[in-house]
Formats: structure tokens, sequence, C-alpha cells
């Protein structure tokens, strides 16, 4: 085989990725069915199956980028994060519980998320671009999945499978970037006694979150996509990803931010 995939095989691994999310049926890692494939490769078989949505009627909302913390790059191998869509039959409202019975292996991350005002640029884009076009910061949950066996993932992995993307919640408090130091945000997970599941700071996020949306400008721009007014960006998880079951409630509270809820049936 060679070092990189031909069209066919693409095709297939996206196929492989939208069965099994649809069966709920997970599979082998893409890189031992598929060995040489890379993250040119991951893109675009992520791609197929969003475009595979929205020809179904879905409509992109925004971005997510995973991997923006040094541990989890050491740990995959890398030395830059990695990106996903966010699609509009994703976001998941904070009041309502949300049933695990369409995911493989669900968990949560924390995350600050960024509501755009303005289409940021692409190439060249700075945090301070990313200042000026944020309509406002608001306390996020990103529920993951990952369509790959027993989380299972390698680079080329998570990449194809949009990023082990599953599903978001924004609390309803809104705030200007400009009236937090985005860096020193504290953000703590709790479960519905009270009991503290995890926490973290902002600035685990490549050591602030708006240089992991500056960065996302600039990467999606290579393949000819803006982030656009009204998107959401999430950058990437202030701590480290948590299991949730049936009957979990779990809140995330960020200190000057507010707090948001999800709860799982």
């Amino acid at each position: 085989m060679s070092a990189m995939l031909d069209e066919v095989q693409r095709a297939c691994a996206a196929d492989f990725l939208w069965c099994a999310e649809r069966d709920r049926a997970p599979i082998e890692p893409l890189r031992l069915l598929f060995p040489g494939i890379d993250a040119s490769d991951a893109y675009a078989i992520q791609l197929v199956n969003i475009r595979r949505r929205l020809a179904a009627g879905r409509r992109v909302v925004g971005h997510k980028v995973g991997l923006s913390s040094a541990a989890m790059q050491r740990m995959m191998g890398v030395d830059e994060p990695d990106y996903g869509h966010l699609l509009d039959d994703m976001e998941l409202g904070e009041g309502a519980p949300v049933p695990l019975g369409p995911y493989c292996y669900p968990r949560i991350e924390v995350e600050v998320g960024f509501v755009l005002a303005e289409a940021l640029p692409g190439e060249g884009c700075t945090e301070r671009d990313v200042l000026a076009a944020t309509e406002a910061v608001v306390p996020g949950i990103e529920l993951i999945d990952s369509r790959i066996r027993d989380w299972e993932i390698g680079i080329a992995d998570t990449i194809a499978d949009n990023a082990s993307s599953a599903g978001f919640v924004l609390g309803a408090r809104r705030m200007s970037p400009h009236e937090l130091d985005l860096t020193r945000i504290d953000a703590a997970l709790y479960r519905g006694d009270g009991s503290e599941v995890t926490r973290g700071r902002s600035d685990a996020v490549l050591g602030n979150p708006a240089a992991a949306v500056a960065w996302l400008a600039r990467t999606v721009a290579a393949f000819g996509v803006r982030l656009e007014a009204g998107h959401i960006v999430l950058p990437g998880s202030c701590t480290r990803a948590v299991d949730v079951s049936a009957g979990d409630t779990l809140s995330a509270e960020f200190t000057g931010l507010g707090t948001v809820r999800m709860s799982f049936v």
C-alpha cells in the first residue's frame, strides 16, 4: 500500500466510520485497517462524512479544536492540535437530558466557548483578531465520542472521526472577551451531589484559548474555509475528559463566566 490512501480507500474508511456511528458499532483503528493513513487522508475522510450530513440537510454552526494541551499532543505524538466540525444537530439543550443510546463511548470536556460576531481572517489570524471578532465567550461542555473501538485512537483516527466530536451545550451567560483574563479562568466539573470530578484552567488550552481559535482560523484557511460570523468555536478542554453514564448530572463552573449543566439518561 502506498504511503497515502487513494480516493477509494478514503471513501471506504469514511463508510466504516459512517456505519459505526449509525449502528453504534465501533470499528478497529483506521491506522490498522489502512496502513499508511496520514493526517491529510484523515481530514479528507472527515470531509466525506461532513458532506454527507450537509447533503442530508444539516448545517455547519462552527468548529472544535482538539489536542490543544501539551499533554495530549505528547500522548498522540503530534506538535499541533486538530479540528472537527460542529453541526446544528450536535447542539444540545442545557435543560434537556441527553439520551446516551446513540453514542459508543461518551465523555465530556469542559471548554470556554467563543461566539463570533464577525468572520475571522484566515492566513495570519492572530489572538488580537480573535478578540476583536468575538461577540462573547460562554461556558461550554463538549460531548465527545469515538467510533473507534475502546478509544484506541491515534492522530489519524480521531481526525477522520470528526476530531471525536459528538455534541455540545453552551451556558446562558455570555461575556465580552475583554471583560475576562482568558488565560486565568478556573474551571471545575461537579456531579449532582456537589462532589468535584476534575478541575483545570483555561491556559491549559495552548496557553490561551484565543490562541487555539487563531490557530483554527489559519489552518482551515488552507482548505478554503473561513470561520464566519455567528459560528461557535470550542477551542479545547480546560480539564481531562470524563466518562459519562445514564443517570449522571454534571455542572461545569467557570470563575467569572458562569455555569453550564448536562444530564444524561
